[in-house]
């Protein structure tokens, strides 16, 4: 780095006379190499006014003689003008970093608050996962028990239509029974009533009512049969 600042301090001397040389109208070009070339081996500022003063003095330039010292002034600041120009991007550098890291803490809560909503979605989607599979598991136990009971009905209507399947023979099988008891009642009277039709009329009348006794009985075992066929059927 002294190599390069002692080779910078011989280049600047050399730069200023040749300019101071050239009067009033000189270009300042080779102000801003000068400042170009200090700025890529990284001088600063007081690094450059350091050099300009060297050179005034090895120039022998203090005194104000045909304005010389006003015009190697302007010479130094052109030549630190891409010195300062890299100051001023450094501090746009350092707002525009300093931005982004406002904007980087935004948007880190941003997507703190991101997370914690998304933690809070997964949160209520595992709740929600969970309740359905209760409820999943409740409408299996459920149709389960639907379906036992539905057998169960099956069960128990067949049982009860057996039920009166069975009524229902007993009852045609006792009015058979009493029916045809009757009947046969019937007709050994009828048989006696041809036995005596022409042998004794007041024994004829007692058979007749004996025997109209029995059919009434008959038609009342008929209507009794009705009325149980008619209730075995409602219920």
């Amino acid at each position: 780095m002294k190599r390069k600042l002692s080779v910078m301090s011989q280049q600047y001397v050399t730069a200023l006379k040749k300019h101071l040389k050239q009067g009033p109208q000189a270009n300042l070009a080779s102000a801003r190499g000068l400042g170009r070339r200090a700025v890529a081996i990284g001088l600063e500022t007081l690094d450059v006014a350091r050099m300009h003063t060297g050179a005034l003095a090895t120039l022998e330039a203090s005194s104000s003689k045909d304005g010389i010292i006003e015009r190697a002034e302007i010479f130094f600041a052109e030549a630190i003008i891409p010195i300062e120009k890299t100051h001023q991007a450094a501090v746009k550098a350092s707002l525009h970093l300093s931005q982004l890291g406002k904007t980087l803490g935004r948007r880190t809560v941003d997507l703190a608050a991101s997370n914690q909503s998304l933690r809070q979605g997964i949160a209520r989607r595992k709740s929600v996962e969970q309740a359905l599979k209760k409820s999943e598991a409740h409408s299996r136990k459920l149709l389960q028990e639907s379906r036992r009971l539905q057998k169960h009905l099956q069960h128990l209507t067949h049982r009860i239509l057996s039920a009166h399947e069975d009524r229902r023979k007993k009852i045609s099988h006792d009015l058979q029974d009493e029916i045809a008891q009757t009947l046969l009642g019937i007709n050994v009277r009828l048989l006696t009533l041809k036995k005596e039709a022409g042998l004794n009329a007041e024994g004829l009348q007692k058979e007749i009512a004996s025997t109209r006794r029995l059919v009434d009985k008959s038609v009342e075992s008929i209507k009794r049969f009705a009325r149980e066929y008619r209730k075995h059927h409602e219920t």
